[in-house]
């Protein structure tokens, strides 16, 4: 997986981006299947403005691109790691809906595959009424 890193009004300490790094790459066990390759997250961590000194400060906002979904995620916290935390999770969450879709879609595809392999030939030819048809 590909990440890249954007700071706002603040500058990016090699303490957060060994954290950030640590977070996002463990969000690779839910992406077992898929070419790692093609997989992007842009990640973009600050804070809200320069002059608040309380409340929620920190922000942290991942952009994750899978084959054809971009999974978005983002959180206002009091510190840094707690913002990538709440990230994380909410990644993580959208990541096993994603799956269950395309697990979903691919059983689907399945069951009528079998379906059709169990259809003869001569049963579409009597629903039809065809030639061959019994009375």
């Amino acid at each position: 997986m590909k990440i890249i890193i954007k700071t706002t009004n603040t500058e990016l300490t090699p303490d957060i981006a060994e954290y950030l790094n640590q977070k996002i790459n463990g969000l690779d066990k839910f992406l077992d299947g898929m070419d790692r390759n093609v997989i992007e997250a842009r990640v973009e961590i600050g804070k809200i403005t320069q002059h608040h000194q309380t409340g929620n400060v920190f922000r942290a906002e991942v952009n994750l691109r899978l084959p054809g979904r971009i999974l978005r995620s983002e959180a206002e916290e009091l510190d840094y790691r707690t913002a990538i935390d709440c990230v994380k999770e909410e990644l993580q969450g959208e990541i096993k809906k994603y799956r269950g879709k395309m697990e979903a879609k691919y059983k689907r595809g399945a069951r009528l595959a079998k379906k059709l392999l169990r259809l003869s030939p001569f049963l579409w030819l009597k629903k039809k009424g065809g030639r061959d048809r019994e009375e």
